[in-house]
């Protein structure tokens, strides 16, 4: 099962760097900074990805109330 939830998150991934540079383009010129291409994009997605990976995963699972 978890095999496939890696394989589903890979074109999210893509999506989120493509979406993340069309969002830098449009905001980056108001705010004085350059823009962004696509492979600087995807690192900037995947370090936020390995960042909250880890919070989400401890945020997914069931706890289990004592007493």
């Amino acid at each position: 099962m978890g095999y496939f939830r890696i394989m589903a998150a890979i074109p999210g991934f893509f999506l989120s760097s493509y979406f993340l540079m069309l969002l830098w383009g449009v905001i980056a010129p108001r705010v004085g900074l350059e823009s962004i291409g696509y492979p600087l994009a995807m690192l900037v997605t995947i370090t936020l990805w390995l960042a909250v990976a880890p919070l989400a995963a401890v945020a997914g699972k069931k706890r289990e109330w004592w007493g």
